[in-house]
């Protein structure tokens, strides 16, 4: 067989054990399971298949007209160059790790067929983006994987949080792809297909007659897949579903999405140097503000969701200042050790049971309690805060590196400005990363929570997984960044010695100064145990129930319990901290701009419809029926009254003749 063919049963498989699964999910429940592992991992075994054909070498490239358009052709076409074939591994393996730990994760839900089905679905959509020649073929890979995160997200949907997520999630996505299908249809316009080759010919011949406006359109797809700035709200609430899912999410598909898909298409981008501004201002802010969200929170999941969008930032910073290897080096990087801190956070929740125990503030003694999860989150974290020799360290210096390589004019593949923006915003999230992360240890791990029920020990495949996903989390960095050059464009990923020095410098700093916050709180607290609100009036007003939901604070049945005492975030954050977790009111600032108009709007036509059109209805068929209950009056039935009626007529029409011949 071909490389083309393995490239093609790729995306086939996990999409036929998706239909498979739904299909035999009631009937022969059995079979539930290796449906949902076996076609993921002969899809897993196929993208190294492909890789290895590829080799880092000519992109390969395999078309078939899909339909006649008369106009602009649609191809079912491939094109996998080294970071297609790279990425579609990644896919993989995160793919087949959820669904391998989705199985003792979700061993006990009743709708577990669908919900393997509909991974196994979102998958396929996301190695069908990877893979894809043609800019159609894409969006429909990139539009299913819209509607299945709305289903999965939603996967809990007797939840009010659920369902509230799911339907956030799938509005804010389509609300930057509706600019992102118009970019799409005006560059095809230009180039006169929708083939990336031809678009890419296009952009290097310089007949793409209006690159900044489409630049901007696709960005807007981009910032909403993706989760940036300002379309990134979505991102931590949907962490309202099964913590698989979520790993999936942000290590492989969906928020992979749009940072890949700007890699594939940079030189369109790079083609309007307002547009890469742009791209590296959205980057900035969408790395320091997320960091200083994510110090912020205390549901475990939303402080790795708040990092999620941070780390994309990077990656779209690296785009920003021209260097795709960078961008794509650190989404491969990412990729490893979010899945293991997200999966590593579903053990934690597991041995809890429950995922309202998620809020850090509430945890302990789960250092002793879940070793595996202990140890592999602990090295995903060093990972995370990029410390050297972890994987983070070399993907985010390959970053930083870039970026100051623009900023002091040794290379011209961005304006200069970007790359100042990048490298700023990129050494001051160092700093904030690393604190997060080691407030994220402490508080989980050596918290002084009230202790959880016992829940027994994981199952052991969920516990295999973190290890298995620990090892690249850990060796990939200081391996991949003398191979990936290769596969990329060619440019050196080694870490620059100036950006390395800053920023682990700042990381150092940054967990240094955490620990000593927390160790300051933890004495402070001693003296002030933790308790609920009721109990402790003279706690921070806004800490009542519906308050604590509005901005996440931790609540517990009915009872909203006030912050840990011993919470670092708010003695680093001060009078920022409330602001940070509530994601700095973005939602609020939505509700104002587009929630409540649109609400007034509609309420405004259902009063025109109703007392307006209805009236009118109403009136035109009132007529008719007050004409004909008259007329029904004057049907009596009684022939005398008939005759007094037509003889009183014939002097009425006889008078009125005489009146009109006299006249006359």
């Amino acid at each position: 067989m071909t490389t083309t063919t393995y490239a093609v049963l790729v995306p086939l498989l996990p999409f036929l054990g998706a239909v498979a699964g739904l299909l035999l999910g009631r009937t022969a429940p059995g079979f539930v399971r290796p449906l949902a592992v076996l076609p993921t991992l002969a899809s897993l075994v196929l993208t190294v298949l492909v890789a290895a054909g590829q080799g880092g070498g000519r992109a390969v490239d395999a078309a078939t007209r899909l339909t006649p358009t008369g106009s602009v052709p649609i191809e079912l076409a491939l094109h996998i160059d080294g970071f297609a074939a790279l990425v579609a591994v990644l896919v993989g393996v995160v793919a087949t790790c959820v669904q391998l730990y989705s199985t003792g994760y979700l061993r006990d839900d009743a709708r577990y067929p669908s919900y393997a089905a509909l991974v196994s679905l979102f998958t396929s959509a996301m190695l069908l983006v990877v893979y894809s020649g043609d800019l159609i073929v894409l969006l429909v890979g990139w539009e299913v994987m819209g509607i299945c995160s709305y289903f999965l997200v939603g996967h809990y949907w007797e939840t009010p949080q659920a369902r509230a997520a799911s339907l956030k999630a799938f509005l804010v996505t389509k609300l930057g792809d509706v600019p992102f299908l118009i970019g799409l249809f005006a560059l095809a316009g230009d180039a006169g297909s929708f083939r990336i080759t031809s678009v890419l010919g296009t952009v290097a011949s310089g007949h793409l007659h209006h690159p900044t406006l489409v630049a901007l359109l696709l960005l807007a797809g981009v910032a909403g897949k993706s989760a940036q700035f300002p379309l990134h709200s979505w991102l931590p609430d949907a962490m309202a579903g099964p913590t698989p899912v979520s790993a999936l999410i942000h290590a492989a598909t969906m928020v992979a999405a749009g940072v890949y898909f700007v890699a594939r298409l940079l030189p369109v981008f790079q083609a309007s140097s307002a547009a890469m501004v742009v791209l590296a201002v959205m980057a900035a802010v969408t790395m320091a503000g997320s960091a200083l969200a994510a110090l912020a929170q205390d549901d475990i999941k939303r402080v790795l969701a708040y990092s999620t969008i941070g780390q994309l930032g990077y990656m779209t910073g690296a785009l920003a200042v021209g260097d795709r290897g960078a961008a794509v080096f650190h989404l491969l990087s990412h990729g490893a050790f979010k899945a293991l801190l997200f999966l590593a956070a579903g053990v934690v929740i597991h041995a809890a049971g429950t995922n309202s125990l998620a809020a850090m503030s509430r945890m302990g003694n789960l250092r002793d309690r879940v070793p595996d999860a202990y140890w592999t989150m602990t090295v995903a974290l060093l990972a995370l805060a990029a410390i050297p020799p972890f994987s983070g360290f070399f993907s985010k210096e390959t970053v930083l590196g870039a970026a100051e390589h623009v900023a002091t004019g040794h290379t011209g593949h961005a304006p200069g400005a970007a790359g100042w923006i990048v490298l700023v915003a990129g050494l001051v999230t160092a700093l904030l990363t690393a604190a997060y992360a080691m407030r994220l240890w402490l508080l989980a791990f050596r918290g002084r929570g009230a202790d959880a029920p016992s829940h027994g020990r994981q199952p052991v495949v969920m516990n295999a997984v973190l290890w298995v996903l620990a090892v690249p989390s850990l060796a990939f960095g200081g391996l991949a960044f003398r191979v990936l050059p290769d596969w990329f464009d060619g440019r050196s990923l080694a870490p620059a010695l100036t950006t390395s020095v800053l920023g682990t410098g700042l990381a150092v700093a940054g967990g240094v100064l955490a620990y000593g916050a927390w160790r300051h709180t933890t004495a402070l607290a001693a003296r002030a145990p933790l308790g609920a609100v009721a109990a402790h009036p003279e706690a921070d007003a806004g800490l009542v129930e519906s308050e604590a939901i509005a901005s996440h604070e931790p609540v517990y049945g009915d009872i909203a319990y006030a912050p840990d005492p011993a919470d670092p975030g708010r003695l680093l954050l001060g009078p920022l901290h409330r602001h940070a977790a509530a994601g700095f009111h973005l939602d609020t600032v939505y509700a104002a701009l587009f929630v409540r108009p649109v609400t007034a709007g509609a309420s405004l036509v259902r009063f025109l419809d109703r007392e307006v059109v209805e009236t009118y209805v109403r009136g035109a068929g009132a007529l008719p029926r007050l004409l004909g209950a008259a007329v029904r009056r004057a049907q009596t039935g009684n022939v005398q009254t008939y005759v007094s009626a037509l003889l009183a007529g014939t002097v009425v029409l006889a008078v009125a003749a005489v009146l009109v011949a006299t006249g006359a």
